[in-house]
C-alpha cells in the first residue's frame, strides 16, 4: 500500500532533521549571546507586567483611597512584587548561579513561586467570599484558612531548603519540586471548585444585565487562565523533578525556562490583569474592604 511505510530516504531525512532540530536547540542552550538575549527578553516581559500592575494600583487608590488596603489592591501589589522579582532575577542571573551553597539559588528561584501562589490564592479567597455571602453562609473562616493554608506552605518549603541546605542531596531537591507540583495542583483545583461554583451562580442568576454578563465572562476568562497555568506548572515541575533534560534551572536550559515562565507567569499574569482592568466604582461597593 502506498504511504503505508516509509522508505530509507525519507527515514534519513526525517532522523536528519531531528538532529538538526536537537543541535539547534544546543546551539541556543549553548551560546552565550543567545543566554543574555533570551534572559534579556524575560526580564523584560517580567518588568512590563510588574510596571502595568503598579500602575493598575496607583489607579485603583486614587479611585477609591477610602477604602484602605483592599483585597484588589493587595492582589495588584503582590503581582507588582512577583514580577518586578523575577525581572531582577533575570537580570542578576550570573550572580545568582555563583551563590553557594546551591540552596541559596534555589531559594531565590523558587520564592517568587511561592508569592505566586499566595497571590492567586488571594483571588480564590475574594471569589469564595463572594460565592458564600451570595449564598448567606458565614465567611468567617475563609480568611483563618487562607493564611493557614499560605502558613503550612511557607513552612514546608523552607523547612524543605533547611533540611537540602545541611544535607544536599539529590532525593530531597526532588521532593522539594515534587511537593510544589502538589502546591501547584492544589491551586489549579481550587480555581476549578471556585470559579467553577460562582460561574454557575452567575450563570443562574435570574436577571439579565450587561454587568452579569461581563461579570460571568471574567469569571470564566479567568477561572480557565489560572486553572490551566497552575496545571501547566504542575506537570512541568514533575518532569522537571525527574527528567534531567526537563531541567528549569535558569542557565542550563534558557530556551525550556523562556517556554515555561512565559506559559506559567507572564502570560496567565498579563490576561489576568487585562480581564481585572476595570477600576471599582467610587461609592457603594461592600466587596472592597480592607484586608484585616
Amino acid at each position: 500500500m502506498e504511504g503505508a511505510s516509509m522508505g530509507p530516504s525519507e527515514a534519513s531525512v526525517a532522523m536528519y532533521n531531528l538532529k538538526d532540530a536537537y543541535s539547534f536547540w544546543d546551539v541556543l542552550n549553548n551560546s552565550p549571546v543567545w543566554q543574555d538575549r533570551i534572559f534579556h527578553a524575560l526580564a523584560a516581559l517580567y518588568g512590563i507586567v510588574s510596571i502595568v500592575a503598579l500602575v493598575q494600583l496607583i489607579r485603583i487608590q486614587q479611585r477609591v483611597p477610602e477604602y484602605g488596603w483592599t483585597t484588589q489592591k493587595v492582589f495588584h501589589f503582590l503581582n507588582f512584587l512577583v514580577n518586578g522579582a523575577r525581572c531582577l532575577i533575570f537580570i542578576f542571573r550570573h550572580d545568582i548561579q555563583e551563590l553557594t551553597p546551591e540552596i541559596y539559588q534555589h531559594m531565590l528561584l523558587d520564592l517568587p513561586s511561592l508569592a505566586f501562589f499566595t497571590t492567586y490564592a488571594l483571588l480564590i479567597l475574594f471569589w469564595a467570599e463572594i460565592y458564600y455571602q451570595a449564598r448567606a453562609v458565614s465567611t468567617d473562616g475563609l480568611r483563618p484558612a487562607f493564611f493557614t493554608i499560605n502558613g503550612i506552605v511557607y513552612a514546608i518549603q523552607i523547612a524543605l531548603w533547611l533540611i537540602i541546605w545541611w544535607k544536599p542531596i539529590n532525593t530531597l531537591v526532588i521532593l522539594s519540586k515534587v511537593f510544589f507540583a502538589g502546591v501547584s495542583f492544589f491551586a489549579a483545583f481550587a480555581f476549578l471548585l471556585y470559579g467553577g461554583r460562582l460561574f454557575l451562580m452567575l450563570k443562574r442568576f435570574p436577571v439579565e444585565s450587561k454587568g452579569r454578563r461581563k461579570k460571568l465572562q471574567e469569571v470564566g476568562y479567568v477561572t480557565t487562565i489560572c486553572f490551566t497555568c497552575f496545571l501547566l506548572r504542575c506537570v512541568m515541575m514533575c518532569f522537571n523533578a525527574f527528567n534531567e533534560s526537563a531541567n528549569l534551572d535558569v542557565l542550563e536550559h534558557p530556551v525550556l525556562s523562556f517556554i515555561f515562565y512565559l506559559l506559567v507567569e507572564i502570560l496567565p499574569s498579563s490576561l489576568v490583569l487585562f480581564i481585572l482592568r476595570k477600576l471599582p466604582p467610587k461609592r457603594g461597593i461592600i466587596q472592597y474592604h480592607a484586608i484585616r
